[in-house]
């Protein structure tokens, strides 16, 4: 509350921060103060999930304006190396990231970041929905390295935000199909309520019978899983359920370290893939939304002031709802 407010440099804007949602690894670094080789070492603001109002520009920025409202993408990269030249920013060693040590986030009043990470929302795109672009490019990212496309059977492994991000985005992409699974039956009920075909309730089974529900219940194997919760027994069942000749891809983070049926894998062509984080995606969610093609709106079901931020954590930590919402601008009740 009492940090000065940023000037930003030629090719930076400074923000009026309006809406930001809180994500688990933020809970996870307040918890724990850190997420593998990323240490917390000294205070660092939380907060990556953004929205907000342009203040000031820089002298080099020729596309924003003060008044304009935008979606912050929070992954900055710092230099031109091989990875930006080929059009996987995402992947630079050296790239800044909202909330990732030792980088500050933008849970704050007033930010300042890079123009050129900042896109203006059209008039009927909410401050709400230019906050969940973040996690929705999470959806866009996994669901093309997955291959999605017309017809495809998908299963869904975990119905949190992210779960749930995946399922919009793979009906969005053509998916005839999606079925999601998960422990609680009201996150259920939520993947549902998004769009999701079928949904089953994980209790006691083995990864192989679990699998089997998933074929049982899809009707065959589905080509494609997406696998959100980063548990050990989870990816198993992905690499069983998953069709010969398929791809699964890993998106929830677990420990370093998981034992999984790689030789079932290898024998039946299945193929498995990482995504960190997400590149060019802001783009392509903001017509998204624009169009109205896709409703992300189910997905918040909490808001807090930022004054309030310690309880709408504690919320996000209990597991309560799906997203939390902090609203930073007092002062604004447009959601």
């Amino acid at each position: 509350e009492n940090r000065p407010i940023p000037e930003p440099g030629p090719n930076e804007v400074l923000l009026r921060m309006h809406s930001v949602g809180i994500c688990g690894s933020d809970v996870h670094y307040w918890q724990h103060g850190r997420i593998g080789d990323f240490v917390v070492k000294d205070p660092m603001v939380l907060g990556h999930e953004a929205s907000g109002t342009v203040v000031k520009v820089g002298s080099g920025v020729t596309h924003l304006k003060p008044g304009d409202r935008v979606a912050i993408e929070p992954g900055v990269p710092r230099e031109m190396d091989e990875f930006c030249k080929s059009g996987r920013y995402n992947l630079s060693p050296t790239i800044f990231f909202c909330a990732t040590p030792p980088d500050d986030g933008n849970l704050c009043r007033y930010y300042k970041h890079s123009a050129s990470y900042c896109y203006k929302l059209p008039d009927n795109v909410t401050f709400e929905e230019g906050a969940l672009i973040e996690p929705l490019s999470v959806g866009i990212h996994a669901c093309k390295r997955a291959g999605v496309t017309l017809g495809s059977k998908v299963l869904v492994s975990g119905s949190g935000p992210i779960g749930l991000v995946n399922v919009i985005i793979a009906k969005m992409m053509g998916a005839a199909a999606v079925v999601v699974t998960d422990l609680s039956a009201s996150r259920l009920q939520k993947a549902k309520e998004v769009g999701a075909d079928f949904t089953i309730q994980v209790k006691n089974e083995t990864p192989q019978e679990l699998a089997s529900r998933v074929e049982s219940v899809l009707g065959c194997m589905p080509e494609i899983t997406v696998e959100c919760t980063g548990v050990q027994a989870c990816i198993q069942a992905g690499i069983y359920a998953t069709r010969s000749g398929g791809t699964l891809v890993l998106v929830g983070l677990g420990p370093e370290m998981v034992t999984v049926p790689i030789v079932n894998a290898a024998v039946r062509e299945v193929d498995i893939r990482g995504i960190f984080r997400y590149c060019n995606t802001w783009p392509v969610a903001i017509a998204l939304l624009a169009s109205k093609r896709i409703n992300v709106k189910p997905l918040v079901t909490h808001r807090f002031p930022l004054e309030k931020a310690l309880e709408a954590f504690e919320t996000t930590k209990r597991g309560e709802g799906v997203k939390v919402m902090l609203k930073c601008d007092p002062t604004d009740q447009n959601p």
